[in-house]
């Protein structure tokens, strides 16, 4: 299982997953007043069990109080150190295709630590354009820019065939950590930090569910038949 070291000890990937559901859940309950919120409640609400949402909560340093549980406030303020989006990253975005402009035009990254503040192509038909807000640069400007601004954060929007050439431009300019929504792996140096969202292995876990549920309805529907006979 993939896993990433925090406050000491090993992290897994699926908690590290979870937590901006205990964040999001928690942001709900603070609007709605609640003060004080346990494991139990959490676990209960997300169907989680208790014991693995205290565990997953541990990581970031929090301590509840024993038949307590924990200061909303406070819980999401640890969950949000943690992850460091108490910090705003800025990113910049390669691949100005359909993911790449629906991603420009999320405005909600800034409440969860990051700021797409440019989007670069190749394609000379959209370079000079602006997509929601940004202007697309050429892609030989990347290397430079995120050396002169410090960049640390890469988004990959490209085909799988450009998906390697453009992360070695990103590596290149000191960018230190990439979100691949290409449809390829790609390769790089000890120290950085890649995280691949392949959306056809989600989709693939979606489809299989729901043949599964449809499976078991039609033999709930001929058994139902069945005993009518």
């Amino acid at each position: 299982m993939a896993s990433v070291t925090g406050t000491g000890e090993s992290v897994s990937a699926a908690s590290l997953r979870r937590l901006p559901s205990y964040r999001q859940y928690l942001k709900v309950l603070q609007g709605m007043g609640r003060e004080v919120v346990s494991c139990s409640h959490i676990g209960q609400a997300l169907k989680l069990n208790p014991t693995q949402v205290r565990k997953d909560l541990a990581v970031t340093g929090i301590v509840g109080r024993p038949k307590v549980g924990y200061e909303t406030e406070a819980l999401i303020e640890a969950i949000e150190s943690f992850l460091g989006w108490n910090n705003l990253n800025q990113a910049f975005l390669v691949g100005v295709g359909s993911m790449g402009t629906a991603l420009l035009g999320y405005d909600q990254f800034n409440h969860y630590g990051l700021k797409i503040v440019a989007a670069f192509d190749n394609n000379p038909s959209l370079i000079g354009q602006k997509i929601h807000g940004h202007e697309v640069l050429s892609l030989d400007k990347l290397t430079d820019l995120a050396a002169r601004m410090h960049v640390l954060v890469g988004i990959l929007t490209v085909p799988a065939q450009a998906a390697q050439s453009v992360a070695n431009l990103m590596i290149f300019g000191g960018i230190r950590a990439i979100w691949n929504f290409a449809p390829a792996p790609i390769e790089v140096p000890e120290g950085m930090v890649v995280q691949t969202e392949d959306l056809f292995s989600g989709f693939a876990v979606l489809s299989s569910r729901l043949a599964e549920v449809m499976g078991i309805r039609r033999k709930a529907g001929v058994n139902a038949d069945a005993n009518r006979r």
